[in-house]
């Protein structure tokens, strides 16, 4: 294939302010993605494009537009992308760096669309709170309070305020009735820093409970600034809500649906959309709970939890004017999430009755697979003994993985930066690869396959087995250098963690999250369509 089309800035957002579907792509790794990149564009790294690229963008015909460092990535990543059958693909002249050029702002970290809508959120509905160390009063005092952390419930049980309950986003109204039966109890919705508990409290009172709600501002970051301690290591669920908490979170979704013009679609129209997937992209997704999902879903669905969604939907969804169809059991979560989507700019749609006498599918999300290429595998210990004779090694994995433990003589290497291997490795007869993903493996070794002439394998089990046979490791706690690890999220890293510098990286972080607005504001490209409450 030919060298793909290149476009300049002022095309590609003309393009992505036309209406039309668009699918606008940064191939870069997340770390370069989290330090800097233009609003809409959904991270998929070249690392592992081929593995996430069929469900994030589905439609072969989408409009395609990748953004890199100017450094042939993106190539790369167009020549994988025709090898998939899509066909109108673009990329950025220049990169990054002509985004910037052109007088437009890059944003750091991820999810940057959802994060800036919930900050625009919090000022327009005037969303209340309480500081941690107001929450920390109340607890103290023997104040009437329930305090709802509206993370995953992975995320909750990691860390979270002392006293609070896991309650993932989409699950506040539809479990609110269980949870809070008395309407004099305050109630505080909480996440890690500001997005979730403002989305989630403005959720609440968008509902209309009875009770009153407020954000925890800035989170569990706000809470451990104020010098208190997070319980730790936890390990709540999330269990089957019951029948009359369900049928009170229904007329309240009812309710919010009428006031924000919900869409509600028939399976009739979502069979005829799903017959125009080749001119249109239909999104389905399930918003109940993971386990929900897994014990029975509709054929073709993802699931994607409610809360979650609203938080980081270009973790599902890439191609932007595409359809987005929501599938729910009583219609609370898909509604509640549904009215938060289409404010975000989503042309979004609840399907009526979504579950009933449906035939079912069970499991997790399947997917469509591409073809990998094939890779000979080998055992650690005829791995070991080859490498004596004088093959090479590669570890594809985490950087910080390497740099604690690997194979004496391995080199660390990323898909995008194979080509930079020293000359040693490329010529040597053999190269074995140590990888953590199996999949990536196999994506790098297609590329491998093209800069030597080397025989490939892949070492069965990874380090891990590896080290299970007895086999040596080294560490190496500068190599790779922080500049090549292009796998890693410098920005703002280690704000969840206890070192001293973990209070200074809160701070920045809540105070880039509360700037937002006006970042947003001089990209002009955020498509947010805020409604009176």
């Amino acid at each position: 294939m030919a060298e793909a089309r290149s476009i300049d800035v002022a095309t590609v957002r003309e393009w992505l302010a036309d209406g039309g579907e668009i699918a606008f792509i940064d191939v870069r790794e997340e770390g370069p993605h989290c330090d800097g990149h233009p609003l809409l564009a959904v991270n998929a790294p070249y690392s592992r494009l081929e593995l996430d690229i069929l469900r994030l963008v589905p439609r072969p015909s989408t409009r395609f537009v990748l953004i890199d460092d100017d450094d042939g990535v993106a190539d790369r990543a167009a020549r994988r992308l025709a090898g998939l059958g899509y066909r109108d693909v673009a990329v950025v002249a220049g990169g990054v760096a002509a985004w910037s050029a052109a007088g437009y702002p890059l944003f750091p970290s991820n999810n940057v669309p959802s994060k800036a809508f919930a900050e625009i959120v919090e000022i327009e509905s005037h969303t209340p709170h309480v500081t941690a160390a107001e929450l920390h009063e109340m607890q103290r005092s023997g104040r009437k309070l329930k305090i709802l952390d509206s993370r995953t419930v992975e995320e909750f049980n990691r860390f979270h305020v002392p006293g609070a309950q896991t309650c993932p986003g989409a699950e506040l109204v539809h479990r609110f009735a269980e949870l809070v039966p008395d309407p004099d109890t305050l109630v505080v919705v909480s996440c890690a820093g500001r997005t979730r508990s403002i989305i989630g409290a403005q959720s609440l009172i968008n509902a209309g409970v009875p009770n009153r709600v407020v954000s925890l501002q800035g989170g569990t970051q706000a809470w451990r600034l104020a010098g208190l301690e997070l319980e730790r290591n936890t390990s709540q669920s999330v269990p089957p809500v019951g029948a009359d908490a369900a049928a009170a979170a229904a007329k309240h979704a009812a309710d919010v649906a009428r006031r924000f013009g919900v869409k509600r679609i028939d399976r009739a129209t979502l069979a005829a959309w799903q017959r125009e997937a080749a001119t249109r992209t239909t999104y389905l997704l399930d918003v109940r709970t993971p386990e929900e999902f897994a014990a029975g879903h509709l054929p073709g669905s993802v699931s994607a939890q409610g809360g979650q969604l609203v938080q980081a939907i270009d973790r599902w969804c890439a191609t932007r004017g595409a359809r987005v169809v929501l599938v729910d059991d009583t219609g609370t979560r898909a509604v509640m999430t549904a009215h938060w989507l289409q404010q975000l700019g989503w042309d979004v749609n609840v399907l009526d009755r979504a579950l009933d006498g449906a035939a079912l599918e069970t499991g997790g999300n399947a997917g469509q697979r591409p073809e990998l290429p094939r890779l000979a595998a080998v055992a650690p210990a005829a791995a070991a003994k080859l490498l004596e004779e004088g093959a090479a090694a590669i570890v594809l994995g985490a950087s910080a993985a390497y740099r604690e433990a690997h194979p004496p003589g391995a080199v660390w290497t990323i898909r995008p930066r194979l080509d930079r291997l020293p000359a040693d490795v490329l010529q040597a007869p053999r190269i074995f690869i140590f990888a953590e993903d199996d999949d990536v493996a196999r994506l790098a070794a297609g590329d491998l396959g093209g800069l030597s002439s080397a025989q490939l394998a892949l070492v069965e089990g990874g380090i891990a087995a590896w080290r299970a046979a007895g086999l040596p490791v080294v560490a190496s706690p500068g190599d790779p250098r922080d500049s090549e690890r292009i796998d890693f999220i410098f920005w703002n890293h280690n704000r969840h963690e206890t070192d001293e510098g973990a209070a200074q990286a809160m701070r920045n972080y809540l105070q880039w999250e509360l700037d937002l607005p006006g970042e947003i504001a001089k990209d002009g490209l955020s498509g947010f369509r805020l409604a009176a409450n």
